[in-house]
């Protein structure tokens, strides 16, 4: 990837084609993200970009984190982020801004997912109920059969149980960035992203596109 930013969800709308198509888009405030540190291959062993967003207090953060934004003479902020740019002109200080991106570019959006909690086989791996008939009961919504009891007399490792759902990084290939608004540092993606609203996104040049 050439270009990123760093984001935050704001939730999702519609827009309206030139044509009078209705376009779902979601809307996330993307930057300004100032540059804190440039990672090179002779320093570092790789090369990246690291770079903050959303001010914060000085009280707030602690003090290796505090000395990152010291040392690059950049306000604190209170997300940071890693993006291994490939042929990056950025310097430490620069601030990186929504207008990297263009309409009908081709974007990836990673994102933590929302989080459901303990939850049953059904609706974390999207199973069949039991059979509501006599003598299936008196649980309808449990597991079911889990194998043969003899051998291997064991329950097989990812088996499908109920457990934590959500809460997990994903990321959405090729999305259509629909309108970039400057002057509110909002880009507008055609479709969903992972996350709740006010959650932290990282948006990129799409790598499959």
């Amino acid at each position: 990837m050439n270009k990123a930013i760093i984001g935050k969800k704001l939730g999702m709308t519609q827009i309206f084609s030139a044509d009078g198509k209705v376009i779902p888009v979601t809307v996330i405030e993307a930057g300004p993200c100032p540059v804190v540190q440039v990672k090179t291959v002779e320093k570092d062993g790789y090369s990246a970009v690291k770079m903050g967003f959303e001010k914060v207090e000085e009280k707030k953060l602690n003090k290796p984190e505090l000395g990152q934004f010291k040392k690059a003479g950049v306000e604190p902020h209170k997300y940071l982020k890693e993006f291994r740019l490939e042929d990056s002109a950025l310097a430490v200080g620069d601030s990186v801004k929504c207008d990297v991106f263009a309409a009908g570019d081709k974007v990836d959006v990673i994102g933590i997912t929302k989080g459901h909690g303990y939850t049953g086989v059904i609706k974390r791996w999207n199973q069949h109920r039991l059979k509501e008939t006599h003598g299936v009961g008196p649980v309808h919504r449990e597991v079911g059969s889990m194998g043969a009891n003899s051998s291997p007399s064991r329950v097989f490792k990812n088996k499908h149980l109920a457990g934590q759902y959500g809460v997990e990084q994903v990321t959405i290939l090729n999305l259509e960035v629909v309108k970039v608004d400057v002057e509110r540092n909002a880009i507008l993606v055609k479709g969903a992203i992972p996350g709740p609203k006010g959650g932290i996104v990282s948006v990129r040049n799409s790598v499959k596109a």
